[in-house]
């Protein structure tokens, strides 16, 4: 790669900083083609699992609990089913404020995403408890699902043994012989200092704090409210 990757200069910078943004600059490009080069990896996966079960949801109708079955997630023409297990059990005296965070931003964009794949948000908690939540936080339009009744956190990494919650997104492929697993993002088990950064993609705040000089940092983390 030459040296000059463009002739672009901002108003006053210095030859240190040009030589060294440079530097940084073929380090970005690197990224991006790494990241492009991991998509395609993740693209090309086999099948995953077929579910064990049609897993059976909670949902709220004009005010009335109703079930749904997994199989029932995919809309006619779209065959990937995308769900984010929100972290709010029924032992959580409130929901995870970095989960809370992520599905703000799901609010702002979903009908964008719902063009391509269903997209769902799942917690234990009951299914009235949820919607109680998410109206405080004005989200009218994501699909919440309840799986208080069913095995899905733990069977797809949404749960510890110990019953704790966890931000796992999941990927759901359906083929004419059932529903498949695709991918998770299981990232979040694997060893790292500091963040795990399995939701990076899909949570752009940090994303943002990265192109800071202070960074993301360690000690900082959303808050419910900054009243």
């Amino acid at each position: 790669m030459s040296d000059l990757i463009h002739n672009k200069k901002f108003p006053n910078e210095s030859e240190e900083y040009r030589e060294v943004r440079n530097k940084l600059l073929k380090a970005e490009i690197e990224l991006r083609e790494n990241i492009e080069k991991v998509a395609k990896l993740r693209r090309e996966l086999p099948m995953g699992g077929k579910v064990k079960e049609d897993y059976v949801f909670d949902e709220l109708v004009n005010g009335e609990v109703t079930r749904v079955k997994l199989t029932e997630l995919f809309e006619f023409g779209k065959d990937t089913l995308i769900i984010y297990s929100f972290m709010y059990g029924p032992n959580m005296e409130k929901p995870c404020p970095a989960c809370t965070s992520i599905t703000d931003g799901y609010n702002g964009y979903v009908h964008h995403l719902k063009q391509r794949v269903n997209f769902a948000v799942v917690a234990k908690s009951p299914i009235n408890r949820i919607m109680k939540f998410a109206k405080t936080r004005g989200w009218n339009k994501v699909h919440f699902l309840s799986s208080e009744k069913s095995t899905y956190n733990s069977d797809y990494f949404a749960e510890t043994d110990e019953g704790s919650q966890m931000p796992m997104c999941n990927v759901f492929v359906k083929k004419e012989d059932g529903i498949y697993h695709f991918w998770g993002s299981e990232l979040l088990y694997s060893p790292s200092e500091g963040h795990p950064r399995h939701m990076d993609l899909m949570w752009p705040i940090w994303n943002f704090l990265d192109l800071t000089p202070e960074g993301r940092g360690t000690d900082w983390h959303p808050k419910l409210s900054y009243d």
